[in-house]
């Protein structure tokens, strides 16, 4: 008769703990660094979309400007350095039609348009650009002619939600009825 002769297979109970250990922790670190991934694709888009508004925003200053007839002088605003008036009807009294303005907010602040209703001879405004940190208008004016602007530099700081990673834009404009 012939012996059967054993092999040995199988694991055995510690065998199996060991690499259950093992791949519990390399489970865990891929979840880790998968939570990482996404909390950073989140801030990105939040961050994203606040610029992408802000680009519009100023992009649509920058129109307005270029296309005006006049803007207001450094000295016919409440806060030259925040805001900005622009006619853009080109009337004989040089009145401004629309404004453009910033103001600070906690957390962070807001860019406005206001446009004038010549009707009720009231502002009405619109929040252009949320999670404003800063904004500034610095005029140029042309040579020779007092009070007559040229040009607008424009910067702005916008952040995410949260109000952190702060990011800067900037842009100019001539006024091409001016040249």
């Amino acid at each position: 008769m012939k012996k059967i002769r054993k092999i040995p297979g199988g694991f055995t109970l510690i065998e199996l703990i060991v690499s259950m250990v093992l791949l519990a922790a390399l489970m865990t670190a891929v979840a880790v660094a998968f939570n990482a991934s996404i909390k950073n694709y989140h801030d990105n888009l939040a961050l994203s979309k606040n610029i992408n508004t802000a680009r519009a925003a100023l992009m649509r200053i920058t129109n307005d400007i270029r296309t005006a007839y006049g803007i207001a002088s450094a000295d016919d605003e409440d806060d030259p350095s925040t805001q900005c008036g622009i006619d853009v009807n080109g009337d004989a009294a040089r009145m401004v039609d629309i404004r453009y303005r910033f103001e600070a907010g906690v957390p962070t602040g807001k860019l406005f348009l206001d446009q004038r209703d010549f009707s009720s001879g009231t502002w009405k405004s619109y929040v252009l650009c949320e999670n404003v940190t800063s904004m500034t208008f610095n005029r140029a004016e042309v040579p020779g002619s007092p009070g007559m602007i040229r040009n607008v530099r424009i910067t702005m700081t916008v952040t995410d939600d949260k109000g952190q990673l702060p990011t800067k834009l900037a842009t100019a404009a001539v006024i091409r009825r001016n040249l």
